[in-house]
């Protein structure tokens, strides 16, 4: 990855940054909010195209959630997502037993899994305590 890092533009790096150092998952919308104030020449289609491109490489994670707007994670590893209904949050969620799906897919029943996605829907804490 440092590779295709070396040849990134600086509105490329601003956005890869955006969502890496911010794990708020956020929509292509809301990372092109967050720069344009300092970047502004930066384009939404700027946006767009990059956050598709470094999901496709395989530095951002891009999550389908249904029929809402992608959202993209700076976290590449395997884990989940939840998704808040009444907020709109989506939060990451460590299981363990996430890790060893891949091996026993495999092992009961021949299949390689070469993408994984889990993604829970509900009400998070912040909005079922109100």
């Amino acid at each position: 990855m440092p590779e295709l890092r070396k040849n990134f533009s600086r509105q490329r790096e601003l956005i890869y940054e955006q969502v890496k150092n911010h794990p708020v998952h956020p929509t292509a919308d809301e990372v092109y909010s967050a720069l344009k104030k300092d970047c502004p020449n930066l384009s939404l289609g700027t946006v767009y195209r990059n956050l598709n491109l470094l999901s496709k490489s395989g530095m951002l994670m891009k999550i389908h959630i249904g029929g809402d707007k992608d959202r993209f994670d700076g976290r590449t590893d395997a884990h989940c997502h939840f998704f808040c209904e009444i907020c709109g949050r989506v939060f990451d969620v460590d299981d363990e037993s996430i890790h060893g799906i891949k091996q026993r897919v495999f092992l009961n029943d021949g299949h390689t899994v070469t993408e994984m996605g889990i993604n829970l829907r509900g009400t998070c804490r912040d909005c079922s305590n109100k």
